[in-house]
């Protein structure tokens, strides 16, 4: 029997107290209408109405029923409202990846784009590896995460790429910083800084790839996982980084020179399992392709060395 069904209708008709009127804001017959009330009647073993009369009238069973129908079914509409957002990944606990040098302006800015379009969702942040999080994402422990490609693992579903233009991370006094680009035949001479192989297998190998057909075989490779590490790696002098612009900002000593001739670009999406992924997943994809395009503006090209002056010096105050 669908009991909800049959108190839906036995609540018009407690209402209306007119089976006429009442089959009409149902949209059905009157005839199958009495026969559900019957039913209901029958399962209950209650008379619900009182039909001696020529007017229907609530019996005192039926009264009763009547409030406790009311909050059953309101408890059913909010049932299905609570299900219907936990399928459209707003509500529930999203278990998210991000890399750790994720900027903490990329971060917040997520953070209140999830907060604005889903704001029942409980995000559990973790500061992981791109091997990590392709690991847990298989392992079904982790739901979404932001991944540097390329990604060869299977049973992945990715989310709209977004490619940052890299560029030679150098200290500020170093030669080459004086140029408005440097090609990575330049470097040579000099060590590679680069996060592990083991966080991210084929983007370290890419990035090596580019480098040696360029003409820059690093001495060494030196591994850094942490901005301040490799800043210092940097500074140290024997050294350079292929990073985003927006990791040099976060050091005033660092300079940040485009690559000349072979414009290289770290491509980042989210990826989430291709089977019985959570709810929000694509959602997520969808957010952080726009927040990671809106946090690398075009960089600003160096400052070109000042011009000699046209006019003589007629006084000199240094000597």
């Amino acid at each position: 029997m669908d009991l909800l069904r049959h108190l839906r209708h036995f609540v018009v008709v407690a209402h209306e107290l007119h089976f006429g009127r009442a089959a009409e804001l149902l949209g059905m017959a009157q005839p199958p209408l009495s026969q559900s009330i019957q039913r209901l009647e029958r399962e209950l073993t209650v008379e619900l109405f009182d039909r001696s009369r020529r007017q229907v009238r609530l019996t005192t069973a039926g009264e009763l029923l009547l409030g406790e129908a009311e909050d059953l079914l309101a408890g059913e509409g909010r049932l299905r409202n609570l299900m219907g957002q936990v399928r459209a990944g707003e509500l529930g606990v999203l278990r998210a990846g991000v890399p750790p040098e994720t900027p903490a302006v990329t971060l917040r800015a997520l953070l209140d784009q999830l907060t604005t379009r889903a704001p029942g969702l409980d995000v559990e942040l973790h500061e992981l590896t791109t091997a990590e999080q392709v690991r847990m994402l298989a392992e079904r422990t982790l739901d979404v995460g932001l991944v540097h490609h390329p990604v060869t693992a299977d049973g992945l579903r990715f989310g709209a790429p977004v490619d940052v233009p890299l560029g030679v991370l150098l200290p500020r006094t170093s030669p080459l910083a004086r140029d408005r680009e440097v090609p990575l035949a330049a470097l040579a001479g000099l060590d590679l800084v680069a996060a592990p192989r083991a966080t991210t297998p084929g983007w370290h190998d890419h990035l090596l790839s580019v480098c040696r057909r360029q003409g820059w075989r690093p001495v060494r490779v030196r591994p850094a996982r942490n901005p301040e590490f490799l800043f210092g790696l940097v500074l140290a002098g024997g050294a350079a980084a292929v990073e985003p612009a927006t990791v040099a900002r976060r050091e005033p000593r660092i300079a940040w020179r485009p690559i000349a001739d072979t414009p290289l670009v770290k491509r980042t999406s989210a990826a989430w399992p291709d089977r019985s992924a959570h709810p929000a997943a694509p959602m997520v994809g969808q957010l952080a392709a726009e927040v990671l395009a809106a946090a690398e503006p075009t960089p600003a090209a160096p400052p070109s060395a000042p011009a000699e002056r046209p006019w003589p010096v007629l006084f000199d105050t240094t000597g």
